[in-house]
């Protein structure tokens, strides 16, 4: 099955660098498929909690209350359904450390409103169009289940990439999101592309192993 190259053509445009290769070949080892599944739960379980957040901070603005009520429950099927794929892999749902990707990209979020909403949208963006991404490159080399499963994902990720910024680009001038854009855009990049001491779903390429 061959992902759809007009729905990625967007999502690969908004991110600043391609998920490295090394990155792709860590994932794709037998020892990982746990670690992958897992983590995957863990982003769609904080995915929905991130749009609950935002609905209960936010409750005046009936634009983002509509968009993040309909993500929130798409993110939490998406959890069910990995759920039952680790279930029918034996996989049991066991406690995994976050990785340092959505804390270091929240780390350069603004305390105060409105850029704080900007940022945080700006950041929601990213790291769905990160998944999408993701999603794609791993798919065709999946197992067919996984291969069907992450298909499935492609069209709501990338919309929900597209949610978030159409609610943050009304919020401040377009020079301004223009310029917080590209500042998360640069620390997106520098998290991807830097070498990991961990594998996880958002993880940079594997750290090199010293002698």
């Amino acid at each position: 099955m061959s992902v759809d190259a007009r729905l990625l053509a967007p999502v690969e445009a908004f991110l600043p660098c391609v998920t490295p290769e090394a990155w792709v070949n860590e994932a794709l080892q037998p020892q990982h498929e746990a670690t992958l599944l897992i983590d995957h739960a863990n982003c769609e379980k904080k995915a929905a909690a991130t749009a609950l957040s935002l609905m209960h901070r936010y409750v005046e603005q009936a634009g983002l209350l509509d968009k993040m009520s309909r993500l929130a429950r798409e993110e939490l099927r998406h959890f069910e359904q990995v759920l039952r794929l680790m279930r029918s892999r034996d996989i049991v749902y066991a406690p995994l450390s976050a990785s340092r990707y959505a804390q270091g990209l929240h780390k350069g979020v603004r305390k105060q409103e409105p850029g704080r909403l900007v940022d945080t949208l700006i950041v929601g963006a990213l790291i769905e169009a990160r998944s999408c991404e993701r999603f794609a490159r791993l798919a065709p080399s999946l197992a067919p289940e996984l291969q069907d499963f992450y298909q499935s994902l492609l069209k709501s990720e990338a919309r929900h990439f597209n949610d978030y910024l159409t609610l943050a680009r009304p919020l401040c001038d377009a020079q301004t999101f223009d310029q917080r854009l590209t500042y998360f855009r640069g620390l997106e990049a520098d998290l991807i592309q830097s070498p990991d001491t961990e594998f996880r779903f958002h993880s940079g390429p594997p750290e090199a192993v010293k002698d």
